[in-house]
């Protein structure tokens, strides 16, 4: 039994830190750098090099400005970034499913041979 090509992952969600800034992105419009990266638990550099990654593939926008003379950074997810992370997120699950059900059969083949 082969396992399924995963053709349908998208590379720019490989790495655990940029599918967390478009998992989180996914449920609000926009959020400020900092916010992104306490919940990341990452470094502001680790962030950054996420953020231009996702923006390279246009999956990200990233709008600078200041509140009051602090400047900040927000980052939110384009209408091709939603869609790239659903898309994602459908194959990592059809992986995941198909993986189980080979699984099974193989734990049911398994016990048919009494080994």
């Amino acid at each position: 039994m082969t396992s399924p090509a995963p053709g349908a992952l998208d590379g720019a969600f490989r790495h655990p830190t940029r599918l967390a800034v478009a998992a989180f992105l996914s449920a609000c419009e926009e959020a400020e750098f900092g916010t992104l990266r306490d919940y990341c638990q990452v470094s502001d550099s680790v962030l950054s090099k996420a953020a231009s990654n996702l923006q390279t593939v246009g999956y990200l926008d990233i709008r600078k400005g200041s509140v009051g003379r602090r400047f900040r950074t927000w980052l939110s997810l384009t209408p091709d970034g939603h869609e790239a992370l659903a898309r994602h997120l459908d194959a990592l699950q059809e992986l995941a499913s198909a993986a189980r059900q080979a699984g099974a059969g193989a734990v049911d083949s398994a016990g048919a041979d009494g080994s």
